[in-house]
């Protein structure tokens, strides 16, 4: 053979293989036709398909026209052995196509589930470029990953096997191990973890302000502007997450959803190179948010992605309406509780907490002793962000109830003034029914596309014609919730399953729900209600709806 025909051949090699690698060449299995082999790449499960996308430049145009609309996958295991629920539930989410941009793992507080070994294992299973935020719940919502069943799965309670087998004692067992694992995939947002931090050396000094300047810095440098579309908060166990909130509130757009768990044990994974301050060496982290913003790069085609939150509450007013006498608080390291006296709006006698508990008892009736009992307080404070000017807030916050003496009522938390009017709530299984049953009727006229509900929507929805498609949702619900206050399963749950069957929906059982909406859900009463927020609830679950408006085809 000659120079010259070698040289003619390894031209026609290279030619041929760039064009195989630009698309342009054709391969035994591009024969078969992209429609098919679309189909094919659409059954691939998650690490299979992201090497097909690498395999050439035609596959990777027919996996981005496979894996074009957002998506939210979900699993939860009992499985004793960390190691074991792992595999099983990242098995489960990634079995289908998927590029996550965030992932969550709810984690029971069994000792033979460390916090610490789950976030590692998952952190390993799904690589170092996405946030992650594992934490400790009281319950989890979802699919199991093997059997594909449905359950509210609450610690320590008891779980129904078979509910139709005549021997209890094999038709129940006690739950206290699991991990629910949530992972999601936005096309056209950017997600990233910020923290909540302070000071080693200050125990008090919380940095509230750069937070939100923080949470803003990555905003605007991901999107057009500096409020995100969201906001889901993790809160530790040693802060009072209300004043967070009440921040939050301030500095947000009103369409920016801001949902969550108010304490618990957590870890996190942020983001490195996201264009916000990395605070390390010397701070402790005692809370840590997944902000959602808006890409100002989304592809092109891609549609709008939209959120919606929904209430429902299961505290129900009772008694008059009180104004605070006398305020005394008490601080230690990791909590904080009041002391106060009050009087009834428009009389002059000062009550003391025994004679308050006493009347509320024998409105109550039979069941006083066995029910939540909360004091809703509307406090009105002003609030700025660094040199920002200073604005009135109006907000409805939420103190449970300790005890009562001839002296004082005392209640947990802080932050109640003199002069501030409050109104007692307690837990009411057949509220919160009523109110699970407003929450489906707004879930039908969202599917319906109205955009009248119960709680206002978040979000922008694109304003484009096109059908709008529900396809997942998120609850945080309240651990006294759940089958023993409702005496029947699922009913959290109900709402968005009645109406979205098939869409993939995961939650948690939490110690305090984040979620901003209006106080009128709690029927207050001589008030402005549109001017009252409520961001932190209690005996509630928050709902978090995500839907899709497809972008309009060019012509």
């Amino acid at each position: 053979m000659t120079t010259r025909t070698r040289r003619q051949r390894q031209r026609e090699t290279n030619t041929q293989r760039e064009e195989r690698e630009s698309g342009g060449g054709t391969t035994g299995i591009d024969l078969i036709g992209e429609d098919l082999l679309q189909n094919i790449l659409s059954r691939l499960p998650a690490l299979t398909f992201a090497s097909a996308a690498c395999v050439s430049h035609s596959w990777n145009t027919l996996c981005n026209r496979v894996l074009c609309r957002p998506k939210l996958s979900s699993a939860f295991s009992l499985n004793p052995s960390p190691k074991g629920a792992v595999e099983e539930v990242v098995d489960k989410v990634l079995s289908e196509p998927l590029r996550p941009h965030f992932a969550i793992a709810c984690v029971s507080y069994a000792s033979s589930l460390k916090r610490a070994q789950v976030h590692q294992l998952i952190t390993q299973k799904l690589g170092s470029t996405i946030p992650i935020v594992t934490y400790k719940s009281s319950g989890i919502i979802g699919r199991n990953a093997i059997t594909n069943d449905f359950k509210e799965v609450q610690w320590h309670r008891t779980l129904q096997e078979d509910p139709g087998a005549e021997d209890d004692n094999l038709s129940s067992k006690t739950v206290t191990d699991g991990i629910l694992l949530v992972v999601g995939f936005l096309p056209g947002l950017k997600v990233d973890a910020v923290p909540l931090a302070r000071p080693i050396e200050d125990r008090q000094a919380v940095l509230v302000d750069e937070f939100v300047m923080d949470i803003r810095e990555f905003t605007a440098y991901v999107s057009d502007c500096t409020s995100p579309a969201g906001i889901m908060m993790f809160g530790g166990l040693t802060i009072d997450v209300k004043p967070v909130l009440d921040k939050l509130d301030y500095a947000m757009s009103t369409e920016t959803f801001i949902v969550g768990d108010e304490s618990g044990h957590f870890l996190y994974r942020e983001l490195v190179d996201s264009g916000k301050p990395q605070r390390r060496p010397r701070f402790k982290t005692l809370g840590v948010a997944l902000v959602f913003a808006r890409d100002r790069n989304k592809p092109h085609g891609i549609g709008e992605i939209g959120f919606h939150v929904a209430l429902s509450s299961g505290l129900s007013p009772i008694g008059p309406v009180f104004k605070a006498a006398a305020v005394k608080e008490r601080r230690d390291l990791n909590d904080s509780s009041t002391w106060l006296t009050a009087r009834r709006e428009e009389h002059h006698d000062i009550l003391d907490g025994q004679t308050m508990l006493s009347d509320i008892s024998d409105e109550i009736g039979d069941h006083f002793e066995y029910t939540g009992l909360y004091i809703g307080v509307t406090k009105r404070r002003k609030y700025s962000v660094e040199l920002e000017k200073v604005r009135w807030i109006s907000s409805l916050a939420f103190h449970e109830v300790s005890r009562g003496d001839e002296e004082y009522l005392f209640v947990y938390g802080s932050g109640i003034k003199t002069g501030d009017s409050f109104r007692f709530y307690y837990s009411d299984s057949s509220t919160a029914s009523s109110s699970c049953s407003n929450v489906s009727s707004y879930f039908r006229r969202l599917k319906q596309d109205q955009h009248d509900g119960i709680c206002p929507d978040v979000g922008r929805a694109a304003a484009n014609g096109s059908n709008k498609e529900i396809f997942g949702g998120i609850i945080f619900s309240c651990c006294g919730r759940g089958e023993p206050f409702f005496d029947r399963p699922n009913v959290d749950s109900s709402p968005f399953l009645e109406n979205f069957p098939g869409v993939p929906l995961a939650g948690t059982f939490c110690c305090g729900e984040i979620g901003r909406c209006s106080s009128s859900l709690y029927n207050q009463e001589g008030q402005e209600q549109s001017a009252v927020r409520c961001c932190l609830h209690a005996y509630s679950s928050v709902y978090l709806v995500m839907s899709y408006t497809p972008a309009l085809p060019e012509h």
